[in-house]
């Protein structure tokens, strides 16, 4: 007989703590009843197999609801034994290299950022890839370039979507600072934070704490100041002058425009100070503002977006603010089940973004035209957004979204280095006063350059050099 078993394996946060968009009488009407999905076509023998899946939880939590009963449906339609285990997306890192340290566990996992010091224990993608690309067209550049390593040549993850990570900010808050269309520069977010928290007494919220959404707002800062944590090459470029200028800018926005708790912040932290109102501006996905509209619909009227912040040569960048990288255990005896399902999670990938309430992009841009058509989603958004046309801003997503690494690739370094937290310590540091940014660069380079000498030990990074 088959089945299936939807498991919550810690305490279900609400998204990112409580900025979760309660699962109330509102969003219970966005679920659309029976999943009716599209069945992918099967090119292997799957029938009777099982498919185990280590999942994080979603930080737009109808989206789960929704995931729980797709896979339930593809199980009952191929014969195979299914089974979601959801758990908070910080604790997915660990649990996986306890499974990969035993050899045994779940025969899918997705982690929401690069984890390319996995590598050898992954299976390789690129075919899986290959035939997906032949059936929908070419994959956006963030996914194609978040699960590849140039220099093995190796597909470590299928990445198949991301979600967007924009600026948001409260609109009333930025009019009384002459910026009603919000900060496109970091040095209009320093006026004018400064100003908004001297005059209004709301601080703006860029973490500097071990959580990931802090680790993407320090690689995001680094790219306006045109340093980066590598070259294209895999070159350890992380102690330069341009580094050292974006942590001198950093300890001016901390003294200016926020407090304390940033160093203490989970990844909860700043979608709460937002949808409590008491924040100006944070660097994050739509969930706070969906979140917003369920739980504090006024403040989500004030919540707007941005493009990511020029530095002073205009660079803009962004990462992703979750990947979704997709991986395969080589210890699972279910590689196929997993390969299929993969390939079927792609093909229904606009349901999966509608049922995303618009947070999830596609990989493969093709799958949900409507999202980015003019007249389409982003311009009239179908929950409600005041104006419709609020989350317009997400349109050219793909463009200025990034891979971790960048210049270089999503690769074993980068994957230590954001396990680790090093760029939200090293901006830390020099913000609390710790270290000088010279000093605080230089113990950056010591950790970084020995995470590469690790791993080019195991033959993962340096095919550039």
């Amino acid at each position: 007989m088959v089945t299936h078993r939807t498991r919550y394996l810690s305490r279900r946060s609400l998204m990112k703590g409580a900025g979760a968009l309660a699962l109330g009488v509102s969003a219970r009407s966005l679920l659309r009843g029976p999943v009716t999905a599209r069945q992918t076509p099967t090119t292997r023998n799957i029938e009777g197999t099982e498919l185990k899946i280590l999942l994080w939880q979603h930080f737009v939590p109808v989206h789960d609801a929704w995931f729980s009963a797709f896979v339930e449906e593809w199980g009952a339609a191929n014969g195979v034994t299914t089974q979601v285990d959801y758990i908070n997306t910080a604790e997915v890192p660990t649990t996986f290299a306890a499974e990969i340290a035993a050899q045994e566990g779940h025969d899918l996992v997705e982690h929401i950022a690069s984890l390319g010091q996995y590598e050898k224990s992954l299976v390789d993608m690129t075919s899986l890839i290959e035939e997906a690309k032949s059936r929908h067209g070419e994959m956006s550049g963030v996914c194609a370039r978040s699960g590849y390593n140039p220099t093995t040549g190796v597909n470590y993850s299928f990445v198949h979507g991301y979600a967007p990570d924009p600026g948001d900010y409260r609109k009333s808050l930025w009019d009384t600072v002459e910026l009603p269309n919000g900060p496109t520069t970091w040095q209009e977010l320093l006026d004018g934070g400064t100003r908004i928290k001297a005059e209004q007494g709301i601080q703006l919220g860029i973490g500097m704490s071990n959580e990931i959404d802090s680790n993407m707002a320090g690689q995001a800062l680094l790219w306006a100041f045109d340093a980066s944590v590598q070259d294209a090459s895999e070159n350890v470029t992380i102690n330069s002058s341009e580094t050292i200028a974006a942590l001198d800018f950093m300890k001016q926005l901390y003294d200016g425009a926020m407090t304390p708790e940033v160093f203490g912040w989970n990844a909860a932290s700043n979608n709460q100070l937002l949808v409590a109102g008491q924040a100006s501006y944070i660097l994050n996905s739509i969930s706070a503002y969906r979140a917003a509209m369920e739980q504090n619909p006024e403040v989500a009227k004030d919540i707007f977006f941005s493009y990511p912040l020029a530095g002073p040569n205009g660079t803009a960048l962004a990462n992703g603010h979750a990947v979704y990288n997709a991986m395969i255990p080589n210890y699972s005896p279910n590689q196929d089940t997993a390969a299929e399902f993969i390939l079927h999670l792609v093909n229904n990938y606009e349901a999966k973004t509608r049922e995303s309430l618009l947070y999830d992009f596609p990989g493969f841009p093709s799958i949900a035209p409507d999202l980015l058509a003019d007249g389409g989603w982003l311009d009239v958004d179908p929950f409600g957004s005041d104006p419709v046309d609020k989350l317009t801003v997400l349109k050219t997503a793909n463009d200025y979204t990034t891979n971790i690494g960048h210049p270089g690739p999503a690769n074993a370094v980068l994957g230590s280095v954001f396990g680790e937290f090093v760029l939200p310590n090293m901006f830390a540091r020099v913000a609390r006063g710790e270290q000088t940014s010279a000093e605080s660069a230089a113990e950056a380079e010591a950790q970084i350059n020995a995470f590469y000498e690790q791993w080019a030990a195991e033959g993962l990074v340096g095919g550039g050099r």
